[in-house]
């Protein structure tokens, strides 16, 4: 059986090639930022001007071609030629099968909101703690890079829509993991205070609780949130909400 290759940007860097470790062997930051980026575009052929701009920014070196040639050359060294192959545009093929951690992790959201509108409470629970694990760590520490910062935002979404997901099964589920879509619904507000789904989610993770007092106050903080801060009233469904705890 093929031994498995696999690739971690968020958090410590790390790769792994057919069961070999890498990560160690790649020529500096220059060497993982190649990899990297290379990673991330899913085999897609990327232009040497594009891979420049990505490992330098606006401070490239006087003659950044040879520069990027000799980064190219020490980490086709390391992984081989048939894993960076490529003159004009370069794409990473790696073994199969792979897994790269934040493709991985967008995969996990898409499943759990498919799992979500089929009402298969317990597949979106596990996979989007899947999505959580992944998109919790920093994307690439080392860098600031643009295209790092957008990483970062995308990942930071699918961190908000993983973990609406999980605290939408988790209230579905009830039971022991009430708390947990309590904490879930938290969690999200601080990564995103202005999700007025968020916000729904805890008034209805508070209720089932039996904290129907604190549901009604949550939906006080977010009229006067949106209201103070945008000059508009909750959504519907929050407004729905709020009656129905009155009732």
């Amino acid at each position: 059986m093929a031994q498995s290759s696999r690739v971690q940007l968020c958090g410590p860097f790390a790769v792994e090639l057919g069961g070999r470790r890498v990560d160690q062997a790649l020529p500096g930051r220059q060497g993982r930022l190649l990899f990297a980026y290379l990673a991330v575009a899913d085999a897609q052929p990327v232009s040497r001007d594009t891979l420049v701009d990505a490992l330098w920014g606006d401070n490239p070196p006087a003659s950044a071609g040879a520069a990027l040639s000799v980064v190219i050359s020490k980490v086709r060294a390391v992984v081989g030629p048939d894993v960076l192959p490529g003159r004009a545009g370069l794409s990473l093929r790696l073994p199969s099968p792979a897994h790269v951690d934040v493709r991985t992790a967008l995969a996990a959201v898409h499943a759990a909101e498919s799992s979500i509108a089929l009402r298969d409470w317990r597949r979106a629970w596990t996979v989007s703690l899947t999505a959580q694990f992944v998109a919790r760590r920093r994307f690439l520490p080392e860098t600031d890079a643009p295209w790092a910062e957008s990483w970062r935002r995308r990942l930071a979404d699918a961190r908000a829509r993983a973990l609406e997901c999980y605290g939408t099964a988790c209230l579905e589920i009830a039971g022991p993991e009430l708390p947990a879509a309590e904490r879930a619904a938290r969690e999200l507000l601080e990564l995103a205070p202005m999700r007025e789904t968020g916000h729904l989610l805890l008034m209805r993770a508070l209720a089932a609780r039996g904290n129907v007092a604190e549901a009604l106050a949550a939906y006080q903080h977010v009229r006067a949130l949106l209201r103070d801060e945008l000059g508009v009233s909750p959504c519907q469904a929050l407004q729905d909400a709020y009656a129905e705890l009155l009732s």
